[in-house]
């Protein structure tokens, strides 16, 4: 499955994109979390997923239907939410999606510090 899709990766985020065989016009994007007990304690795992799910709200408009995506939060994670805040971690996420999607965005080349 993992061979079919693309990602890009960060220091604290991986980013999936899966093509799916039903596509249409109408799909909507579907997201998945992972998580790991390596990120926190609970707490700090659902805090982690949360805000990514409500960042990817903010880029789900730049990924197309018929698509789904899974966000995969590294070790440090937690600790980057904390320090820089969730529009950071935000920002690492859409420049992530931007390298998995293929655009050609302004530093998209370059390494990612997320």
């Amino acid at each position: 499955m993992y061979r079919r899709g693309r990602s890009a990766a960060g220091r604290h985020l991986v980013v999936y994109i899966f093509p799916r065989d039903e596509v249409d016009d109408v799909s909507p994007t579907r997201l998945g979390l992972s998580v790991s007990r390596k990120v926190g304690d609970a707490v700090t795992r659902n805090r982690v997923k949360r805000v990514l799910r409500e960042q990817f709200a903010h880029h789900a408009a730049r990924v197309p239907a018929g698509v789904d995506v899974v966000l995969i939060g590294r070790p440090g994670c937690a600790d980057y939410l904390a320090d820089q805040g969730s529009s950071a971690l935000g920002d690492r996420l859409g420049e992530l999606l931007d390298r998995a999607l293929g655009a050609n965005s302004p530093g998209s080349s370059q390494p990612d510090a997320a």
